[in-house]
């Protein structure tokens, strides 16, 4: 699984992925996964993927475990929920996407000494507006004829 946490207050989104498929670096030892191109630093991470409850949108939850004090400050320094990718690819063809969910909004985030949790959720089609606009005589002249 790969993840990209994005937010306008951080100066580039943060590439996290759950396997150690190559060797990014050897100064500091760094494994990751290479997708299209970009490192996603590996981390130990666990998620439930999003359910599918009715009456609610998909949620899921991310939790990475030992994790340092450096990881938590972009968590710490946000104030305004992070956005989230998530994307299921297999160690020997990372460039081929098995599935993806994209644009999750963070609505959650809680941290302790050896583990960030991030629950993360599409937005609730229940909260779209209906109609979305009126049918006025400027919008919709077909109708006034």
């Amino acid at each position: 699984m790969l993840t990209t946490i994005r937010h306008p207050e951080l100066p580039e989104p943060i590439l996290l992925s759950s396997d150690p498929t190559v060797r990014i670096t050897t100064d500091p030892l760094v494994y990751g996964t290479r997708h299209l191109g970009e490192d996603y630093l590996f981390v130990l991470m666990s998620a439930v993927w999003p359910d599918d409850q009715r009456g609610s949108a998909p949620k899921t939850t991310l939790t990475f475990e030992n994790v340092t004090s450096g990881m938590t400050e972009p968590l710490r320094s946000i104030l305004s929920p992070p956005s989230a990718d998530l994307t299921i690819v297999m160690a020997a063809t990372p460039d081929v996407i098995e599935a993806r969910y994209l644009n999750l909004k963070g609505t959650l985030g809680t941290w302790d000494a050896g583990r960030i949790s991030l629950d993360v959720s599409r937005e609730s089609f229940a909260s779209e507006p209906m109609p979305s606009g009126r049918m006025s005589k400027a919008r919709f002249p077909g109708l006034f004829r």
